[in-house]
């Protein structure tokens, strides 16, 4: 057998190991708590020498307050009676400055079970109270930001449908005061009707099965006015065993916009009515003319046909009473008039009110997505401290949310200034090559995480459109990023260019499941996206090929669905030649 190492040995690598430590204090104390040893992590830590705090009582390294308590001493006594204490609080270094610190003191005994000191293990926590602190602040934030939006009624629900909670948007828009309305059924919101049919419990239900129920409809304040609203439920699970928390709501009251969709209706019906007046008043001018002509034949033959008189009179008198009907049609297209144009002021107000509106609120939406996104990013970091897989796993969701917002309050502004003609074009000589090389490589990373090749087809260099570069940038990247979302896996995006006399065209093709023929339109139309439901994952607010033909149109050219229907979806963006002489009118 191999020889045992001499005990001596193993005690003098034993205070080897202690004295190497540096990032614990780890010290004796002799049984009335004088400090006996000292190693390189109590220096560190606490600031001492060895030759300066050896001897010394360890009451040394605490606040003022504390050892005028006497709890220094109180912890030897719990330690000496239990064999142990543990504890977490301020402790003082040298230069005076405190740190948290978590201390845990052993009572150590000889064979005899004598009491000969005690052994002291310090850590420094002070930076991950610090995280902790920071935590807490930021949840208060969070908490004070939700209970402050006044626009929007966002509240919890308990698994059962009853308020939990209730923010000052909720009181506004509802009636309810916190105290009125927190532990009652959501069915308080609803109509009699909708109660009825057991509408409240279905949107639960909905919801706690696919994650998210949206719904317009009718609902009720406390004073009993309905009012239209928006209204978003989404579950809340534990994100450790999946159990269902209950349900966030967000609430819009969309009243005003519900009225003004009527007020276009009823505007609508009106410039119908006008256009048949004036057909009317043109009819009754033909008719006019028509008169005036027998009136000036009658009075020709009256000295040839004397007995003509008494029906020239008759003519005469029709003829004055169609005049004052010709009149009146004037007055009743006049006031049509008058009533169109005060109705075409009204909407263009309405219009410069709607984009104003966008501006402020994608200013204001964007801001604290902009904090958010800085924040999730700095706690990725752990810049905060240290951060579990866990806690990472939610920090990307969080991240990822806060994008795909930015991304649609991004899309809605951009449309709203199209919509609005708020687009400048700066029209140049633009290689279609060079834009492809330029944004394909923006698409790439996705493609890959989905399996999709992007491929770069046939580009004739003499494909040089007159177009804005920027603008064609953007369609052919909102091309390619549709493309690869709904192509398959194992499936290919290609983009071609091509020239065509007097145009240039940019082809976009994939391998997806195609477009079917009734739906070759609709997808160009605001806000319409195929293939999207509660329970699929393409996220995106159908803007984005509603906004790429607007600017295609706005450089004198256009983009269009060709390709059969169910074999794949090919774009094609059709532009002017640089060489052709063209009227590129920038909208």
């Amino acid at each position: 057998m191999p020889a045992t190492p001499p005990s001596h040995n193993s005690d003098g690598l034993h205070r080897l190991l202690v004295s190497s430590v540096r990032d614990y204090a780890i010290f004796a104390l002799d049984p009335a708590g004088h400090v006996l040893s000292w190693n390189e992590g109590a220096q560190r830590i606490k600031g001492y020498a060895a030759e300066e705090i050896i001897g010394r009582h360890f009451s040394t390294f605490y606040p003022p307050e504390s050892a005028a308590t006497g709890f220094p001493q109180y912890e030897l006594e719990v330690a000496a009676q239990v064999g142990r204490f543990e504890d977490e609080g301020w402790r003082v270094r040298k230069d005076g400055t405190r740190f948290w610190a978590n201390v845990v003191l052993t009572a150590l005994r000889d064979d005899a079970g004598t009491l000969v000191g005690y052994a002291k293990v310090t850590r420094d926590l002070t930076d991950r109270r610090a995280a902790e602190d920071e935590l807490r602040r930021s949840e208060e934030r969070f908490r004070l930001l939700v209970e402050s939006v006044k626009d929007y009624a966002i509240f919890m629900l308990d698994p059962e449908g009853r308020v939990a909670s209730w923010n000052e948007g909720a009181r506004r828009i509802k009636g309810y005061t916190a105290d009125e309305i927190l532990g009652k059924s959501l069915a308080v919101f609803y109509p009699e009707e909708a109660v009825a049919t057991g509408f409240p419990q279905h949107e639960l239900e909905v919801a706690a099965r696919e994650g998210r129920f949206e719904d317009e409809g009718w609902r009720v304040r406390k004073d009993g006015s309905r009012f239209w609203a928006n209204v978003v439920l989404t579950a809340v699970h534990d994100p450790k065993g999946g159990r269902l928390l209950g349900f966030a709501k967000v609430t819009r009251d969309l009243t005003a916009r519900r009225a003004a969709e009527e007020q276009a209706l009823r505007l609508a019906a009106e410039e119908a009515a006008r256009e048949a007046a004036e057909q009317r008043r043109d009819e009754l001018e033909q008719l006019t003319a028509q008169l005036q002509e027998q009136a000036v034949e009658l009075e020709a033959q009256t000295e040839e046909a004397q007995s003509l008189t008494e029906d020239l009179e008759l003519a005469n008198e029709e003829l004055q009473h169609a005049l004052r009907q010709a009149e009146e049609a004037r007055d009743v297209a006049h006031h049509a008039a008058v009533a169109a144009a005060e109705s075409a002021a009204q909407a263009a107000a309405a219009n410069r009110a709607k984009s104003d509106f966008l501006t402020v609120m994608s200013h204001e939406l964007r801001t604290p997505l902009n904090a958010i996104g800085g924040y999730a990013q700095l706690l990725e970091m752990g810049i905060r401290g240290p951060v579990t897989p866990e806690q990472q796993q939610d920090i990307a969701r969080i991240r990822r949310s806060q994008q795909h917002l930015l991304a649609i309050i991004n899309d809605i502004l951009n449309y709203s200034r199209v919509e609005a003609g708020q687009v400048a074009y700066a029209m140049e000589p633009v290689p279609l090559e060079a834009v492809v090389d330029s944004v394909m490589p923006l698409v790439a990373p996705h493609a890959a995480s989905r399996g999709v090749r992007v491929v770069r087809g046939e580009c004739v260099p003499v494909a040089v459109a007159h177009a804005d570069r920027t603008k064609v940038e953007q369609i052919l990247l909102n091309l390619l990023s549709n493309a690869v979302k709904f192509t398959p896996a194992d499936g290919r995006v290609t983009a071609t260019c091509e020239s065509r006399g007097d145009h240039v065209a940019l082809t976009v093709a994939d391998t997806g499941p195609g477009i079917p023929a009734d739906k070759r339109e609709a997808i160009f139309e605001p806000f319409v996206q195929l293939g999207r439901s509660l329970s699929t994952g393409h996220e995106g607010t159908g803007l984005g090929l509603a906004i790429s033909r607007d600017l295609a149109r706005g450089m004198g050219g256009d983009l269009t669905l060709d390709g059969p229907s169910d074999a794949g979806a090919t774009f094609t963006l059709v532009l002017p030649a640089a060489g052709a002489r063209r009227d590129a009118r920038a909208r």
